[in-house]
Parts: C-alpha cells; structure tokens; sequence
C-alpha cells in the first residue's frame, strides 16, 4: 500500500514537473510585417482638443460613398503591422500606438479583424475628422463636399486643416480656387506620393460631383506650391 502510495506521488511530481517546464517555456516570437502606408494625419492630432458640437447638434456622418474613397484609399489589412513609420496598425489604417507591434496588443487585434470591423472602427475614426469640419467650416456642404473634406481632413489632420488655405476658400465659396488647394497637398516626408495625388484627384471629383470640377486656369495669384501633409501649410 505504502509502494503504491510512494508510486502515485512520484508520478504527481514527475507531471508537476513537466507543467511547470512547458509553462517555462518561452512563446514564440511573432514577427509583424512592415507594410509601406502612411499613418492618417487624424492621429497625430494629440494636442488638439476634439471639437465639441454645439448642445443638441448630432455629428453629421459621411455618408457611404465617402466612406469607400476612404478605405479605397488607405486599403486594408486584417492583421497587425507596423506602417512605414513603425507604428503599430491594422484595418483601415486605424493606429493602435505610435510603436511598433510587440504583441502586447489587445486580444481582438492580435488575433486580427475582417472587413466588416475595420469599417466599423474607421466610421469611429472617421469622427475626430467629422467634428473638426462641423466646427471649423461654416459655409453649407453637400455630401460630397462634406465626405471630401472629412476624407482629406483623415489624411492630414485637424490641425493642418484649421491653418489651410484651402478651408478660406470653402468657407468664402471661392470654388474654381478649391481643386488648386487639394492639389498643393501631395508630398509627405519632402516626396511627391503618386498615392496622395490620387486621392486628391478623388476628392476633388466627390467635391464637385453635384456642381462639377472647374476648368479654370490657375489664377495668377494662386499659390501653387506643393505641401507636406505632415508639417502643414506654413504662413497661413
């Protein structure tokens, strides 16, 4: 009886042991993929208080075809990865912190989102843009100046916006000047993106799609020289 007793404990220690040792075990590191995309401007707009609407006004949404320029425009990607500044992304270019991918994420982004969730998550994104052009814009937009705007307001965030020219000339319905403004806004980092200037392209056509784009020639007085997304307009 003892030996049998003696036999079992033994046992118990030995699968002890091995619980213990697979638990030692370190995890295998994930390695995230770095994947050529800029980080949406709205991000960086840490310093920058998120407007408050007026008692009783709703936030006005961007409605679905705004919101497909969007995601047309920054693509999706359904598992972690680092942008091409390093920091940690995923859907939409939604930015989940400005590091790289460690695996210390939240659970539902480590284990990756599908198309469905990474559109919810940009119409909440997309909010930080949609009360900064309800508060900063003051003449009345269409949808599609509406969707442009928040569209490029996404891009190059709400600080930017507030010092652009091109938000004088919405606000002034000085329209045959707006295509030129949008256009000034196609480098990053001091490159010309072939990427930024598509999707300028696609927000002027939103912009203009119940009037139509004028065909106007630059006026003389128009400043034509191109802008970062990332510093801004500069003398505004």
């Amino acid at each position: 009886m003892r030996r049998y007793q003696t036999d079992s404990i033994y046992i118990i220690l030995i699968f002890v042991a091995i619980i213990l040792m697979v638990g030692c075990e370190k995890p295998p590191e994930v390695e995230y993929p770095t994947v050529d995309r800029l980080t949406p401007g709205i991000f960086f707009d840490a310093k920058e208080e998120r407007a408050v609407l007026p008692q009783g006004v709703e936030l006005r949404k961007v409605y679905d075809k705004g919101i497909e320029l969007t995601k047309e425009s920054e693509g999706f990607v359904g598992k972690l990865y680092n942008d091409a500044a390093s920091y940690c992304t995923i859907g939409y270019g939604h930015l989940i912190k400005l590091a790289p991918c460690d695996g210390n994420e939240p659970l539902e982004f480590r284990a990756g989102i599908n198309v469905p969730r990474g559109t919810e998550i940009l119409r909440e994104d997309m909010g930080m843009a949609e009360s900064g052009i309800m508060t900063l814009v003051k003449a009345e937009l269409t949808d599609g100046q509406y969707a442009a705007l928040c569209d490029f307001v996404f891009n190059i965030g709400v600080g930017n916006f507030r010092k652009s020219t091109l938000r004088k000339r919405v606000d002034a319905r000085d329209y045959d000047r707006v295509p030129f403004e949008f256009r000034r806004w196609v480098f990053a980092g001091g490159k010309k993106l072939t990427g930024l200037a598509k999707r300028r392209e696609k927000e002027i056509a939103l912009f203009f799609e119940e009037i139509g784009v004028p065909r106007a020639i630059p006026p003389a007085d128009v400043d034509l020289s191109p802008i970062d997304i990332r510093s801004g307009e500069t003398g505004s």
